[in-house]
């Protein structure tokens, strides 16, 4: 593809480039292998700044950079006002604008993300019988095809071309989680969705944000580039998601009142059922997902249904028997011992406030919460988690999660500070030992629920990642 081809749509400010020249590749990545070619966007980071990288890529074949920079060595340049539009504009040119070509259903909030596109990809498939795509923050989805990912939304070019292989598979319909980092980070520029939805808004990023109010703002930015929306407006940031939007509205509510209610719920250790009442319409709502937090999830995934024309009864039998996803209130085998493991991603105040309230809601014996807070994140949550893990479980096993590059003991004593006068509290920085020694006083009934690490088979420590599999580290336990 012709340079000039690429450029289109992009805000240049000095061209030093010829613009006939033939790219074969575009990368803002000198760790991916280059091909003759390249076409080489140097991102300013927070952490490492890509122009710093230039030499490298030059070396390894780029034939020309686009910056925000003037670079310093002398190779043939493009310089624009924002260099991450400029990636977002120039992935979706060069792999042909494939998010056209799909329906597209963005998903954000702080909580719920995960569960609301993994549960409406299985229900589009059973309605429409059409090949979706999935991206989010366990895996990326082509249809049956999984693929790994280490982000909840991919740096723009990767995203770009996870859609043309979407495209090029034949996927009619593409789901994604939308973060906030993504959407500040301008690597959904140029998307537009045919559906947007928003589940809540609570504690999180605020190293990223520094406030809850821009961390809102952020969210959404999300709804100008929707068509159709669906919002949680239980949550006291939902009518604020769509203000002045100017789109269709479903707005959803478990406990108020919305357009999409939930009514006569009743919560089991074995899922939820409701009633699902949409204008003069209801349905009948069985999932095999326990939680209150499980009853806004398919409220949302409801309503994105409604907004793309599936009927309220259809949608609603196509939930019936989907499969939960994998950390998220899973149950982890114990043969023949008479409590029960929970593992759960909760790793937020709210996300952890919700899963042990679901949890206490059957719990016949003692609720065994063990959790931490990762390292080099918002430290304001970490006493507020603490106090949350004390005041809704007998007992709070507080240990280590992704302690990252922070020493592991000082973020144990950040959750410490918010326990108060709490005595129902033990400290074991170890998570694998934390995890037998909450398994080895488990008794008759008890539900030990492991927060934080959900679908996460690894630990990352000073910046590296070891495997931990807690699934691994119980039935460890249990062979000896």
């Amino acid at each position: 593809m012709k340079l000039k081809d690429l450029l289109q749509s992009v805000d240049i400010l000095e061209l030093h480039a010829d613009a006939e020249m033939e790219i074969c590749a575009v990368s803002s990545d000198t760790r991916e292998n280059f091909e003759p070619g390249t076409l080489f966007v140097a991102l300013s980071g927070f952490a490492f700044d890509g122009n710093r990288f230039i030499p490298m890529a030059v070396q390894k074949g780029a034939v020309a950079v686009v910056t925000a920079k003037k670079p310093e060595m002398d190779i043939p340049y493009i310089l624009v006002e924002n260099d991450r539009v400029a990636l977002a504009r120039i992935g979706s040119n060069f792999y042909g604008h494939p998010s056209k070509a799909m329906t597209m259903i963005g998903v954000t909030g702080t909580n719920g993300k995960t569960s609301v596109t993994w549960l409406l990809k299985q229900l589009l498939q059973k309605v429409t019988g059409q090949k979706v795509g999935l991206i989010g923050t366990m895996e990326n989805h082509i249809g049956d095809e999984v693929l790994s990912t280490d982000r909840t939304t991919p740096e723009s070019i990767q995203l770009q071309r996870l859609f043309a292989r979407m495209r090029d598979a034949n996927c009619k319909y593409a789901v994604m989680e939308v973060s906030s980092h993504a959407i500040a980070l301008h690597r959904v520029e140029g998307i537009r969705f045919q559906v947007g939805a928003f589940t809540n808004l609570t504690e999180d990023h605020l190293d990223f944000h520094n406030t809850m109010e821009h961390y809102g703002a952020t969210k959404a930015q999300l709804f100008d580039r929707c068509d159709k929306a669906v919002v949680n407006t239980d949550c006291p940031w939902g009518q604020r998601m769509v203000a002045d939007k100017n789109i269709p509205v479903i707005c959803t509510s478990v406990d108020g009142c919305g357009d999409l209610m939930a009514k006569n719920v009743v919560y089991n250790r074995d899922g939820l059922d409701f009633t699902a009442v949409y204008g003069e319409k209801s349905a009948a709502v069985h999932v095999p997902i326990p939680g209150k937090f499980t009853a806004y999830n398919v409220l949302t995934v409801l309503g994105i249904a409604l907004q793309l024309g599936i009927s309220l009864e259809d949608a609603a039998a196509a939930l019936a028997d989907v499969k939960g996803v994998k950390g998220r209130v899973e149950v982890v085998p114990t043969p023949g011992k008479p409590y029960t493991v929970l593992i759960d991603y909760a790793h937020t105040p709210d996300g952890l406030e919700n899963v042990l309230t679901a949890v206490r809601g059957f719990c016949k014996g003692r609720l065994i919460a063990v959790f931490g807070c990762g390292g080099d994140r918002d430290r304001k949550k970490r006493p507020i988690m603490g106090a949350i893990g004390v005041r809704l479980a007998d007992l709070a096993v507080i240990t280590s999660d992704n302690p990252r590059t922070e020493e592991p003991t000082a973020i144990i004593d950040d959750i410490v500070a918010g326990l108060g006068d709490a005595k129902n509290y033990v400290v074991n920085v170890n998570r694998k030992k934390a995890i037998h020694y909450a398994m080895e006083i488990g008794k008759k009934d008890d539900i030990i629920v492991l927060a934080g690490k959900g679908h996460e088979t690894y630990q990352e420590v000073n910046g590296v990642k070891y495997h931990m599999d807690e699934r691994e580290i119980v039935a460890e336990y249990l062979e000896k």
